[in-house]
């Protein structure tokens, strides 16, 4: 149990694939223009990272390892296409947004990177579980950026739900300010890099205060009389 909660903590928090690892930077930054976009894309990439760890993870043992690239990609391919084909069936207002970024989601770094570092070297459960958090902290990371570009850009909230949740979700849109023309800054890619930025140095703040916070009383006083001499 405890190794499964670090896998947790690992993908949330600590190795999160988005904010520390730097990676799927690309539909990261595009697709992010709102919360439901980001949503969208971020379910999408969490669907195929757990069952492309999953199924690498019980295939491991058959997988020769001379072509395990190959493998993993025909692997993540085939459940890109089931997922692109569902969100063309049941959300195509979304899948019309996202237009590019579905496919391309076989070469996202992450999961090639998680099949390739723990996926083909771990039991089922373990890869499920780091593919599950690995997912959630990309998909949390497209959140929190897509709500502040879409607040600072357009001045609302969950606009376009409708797309992603069925025509009920219109209730859901919450128009937090009121602008007479959308800042562009935040909806265009420069405004993309300058919330990363800012996302990262919060991240980086906590984990200084959290650091301080956990070190030893002991180490601390010797750290102020080391400094007095």
């Amino acid at each position: 149990m405890t190794e499964n909660k670090q896998l947790l903590k690992n993908g949330l928090w600590t190795n999160n694939p988005a904010m520390v690892q730097l990676l799927g930077l690309c539909p990261l930054l595009a697709v992010s223009t709102s919360i439901i976009n980001a949503l969208g894309l971020g379910l999408a990439t969490l669907f195929v990272l757990i069952m492309s760890n999953t199924c690498i993870s019980a295939c491991r043992k058959w997988i020769p390892r001379e072509i395990r690239i190959p493998i993993f990609v025909i692997i993540i391919a085939s459940l890109v296409t089931c997922v692109q084909l569902l969100m063309n069936a049941f959300a195509f207002s979304l899948y019309q947004s996202l237009g590019i970024f579905i496919p391309l989601i076989v070469t996202n770094c992450i999961i090639i990177a998680r099949a390739e570092a723990y996926a083909s070297k771990n039991k089922v459960l373990p890869s499920f579980i780091d593919g599950l958090a690995m997912g959630m902290g990309m998909t949390l990371t497209l959140v929190l950026l897509g709500g502040i570009r879409e607040i600072i850009g357009n001045g609302t909230l969950f606009d376009g739900a409708e797309r992603l949740l069925g025509n009920w979700a219109v209730i859901l849109r919450i128009d937090v300010f009121q602008f007479d023309q959308a800042f562009l800054l935040a909806i265009l890619p420069p405004g993309a890099f300058l919330a990363v930025g800012f996302l990262i140095a919060v991240k980086n703040v906590i984990d200084n205060l959290t650091k301080r916070e956990t070190r030893p009383k002991d180490v601390i006083q010797r750290a102020r009389i080391t400094h007095v001499k």
